[in-house]
């Protein structure tokens, strides 16, 4: 669960503002859309190996 503590004299929005970066960087969001979505197991394994390639591409890009 993701939470968190206000401050003494903390302004509301400062606190709202921290807890939706906690909650971005928590990849619940994430998590919640991918679990809702079904997609076929080819499927699944045909994105990842095209974002692997993405990334060794991009790895390649960067020695260059």
């Amino acid at each position: 669960m993701i939470g968190v503590t206000i401050q003494t004299n903390e302004n509301i929005d400062r606190a709202l503002r921290r807890f939706k970066k906690k909650y971005e960087r928590s990849g619940v969001l994430r998590e919640f859309k991918k679990r809702t979505a079904f997609s076929k197991p080819s499927i699944e394994k045909r994105m990842a190996r095209l974002k692997a390639e993405r990334r060794q591409h991009r790895a390649v890009m960067e020695e260059e």
